[in-house]
């Protein structure tokens, strides 16, 4: 007859146990701070963490995305605004939508780059929205407090705008909304589209005038370009 563990036995496993539960958190904490890190260090500027939402807009099959920018220095507030007519979110998604891990392809974390846009939020005092129905669209608002001293900047919102009318202009409209105070301008990608018919938006001559146009009219409201 086998002899009875003896209860030394008993307890050194336990300890091994729990030590590897001990060592498996330790590892997942480490790989989430190495990949919110990572993000943290390309997402310097807000207009980046725009591209990223604008993607997962995209990957959600959107073909019209608004844009939105108001800054009010007298109010000190910041408020960015992405809508889109993609597919959108019930209750559950939305509830995983601010989790790093989640992710709804094997190449992409949805859930990394609003997370991160929530954290720069919390960070400047700021609050963080979204509002998603199932078949009808997902809406994102960021509030920050204009002069706080940890607001992100709002960085190259032309290039950024660019990029995304380079890539993905031929399939997806953009409405891109800019104020400063009381001054404002929208650009319309639709409108172009009409006027200029048969040449495609993202030819490289017309991305050259869309871009001058964007930096004029940032310059006329008094807004970075």
């Amino acid at each position: 007859m086998a002899n009875p563990p003896k209860a030394d036995d008993t307890a050194s496993k336990a300890i091994l146990r729990l030590l590897r539960d001990c060592f498996e958190i330790y590892r997942e904490t480490q790989r989430y701070c190495d990949i919110t890190n990572g993000v943290r260090n390309i997402l310097q500027d807000l207009s980046l963490h725009i591209l990223d939402i604008v993607e997962n807009s995209i990957d959600a099959g959107a073909k019209k995305i608004e844009i939105i920018i108001k800054e009010n220095v007298k109010q000190n507030m910041l408020v960015l605004k992405i809508k889109d007519n993609g597919k959108g979110m019930d209750k559950n998604t939305i509830a995983k939508a601010l989790d790093p891990f989640y992710t709804t392809k094997k190449t992409r974390r949805i859930g990394l780059g609003l997370s991160m846009l929530a954290q720069a939020t919390k960070e400047a005092d700021g609050t963080f929205q979204i509002k998603s129905q199932k078949g009808k669209g997902t809406t994102v608002i960021a509030k920050f407090v204009y002069d706080h001293i940890d607001r992100k900047p709002i960085g190259n919102m032309t290039e950024t705008i660019i990029a995304l009318i380079a890539g993905k202009g031929m399939d997806v409209d953009f409405i891109y909304e800019h104020h400063k105070n009381s001054h404002g301008f929208v650009f319309d990608t639709r409108t172009i589209k009409k006027e200029i018919k048969d040449i495609p938006i993202n030819n490289g001559e017309v991305l050259n005038i869309l871009r001058e146009n964007i930096i004029k009219e940032l310059k006329r409201i008094g807004a970075r370009p």
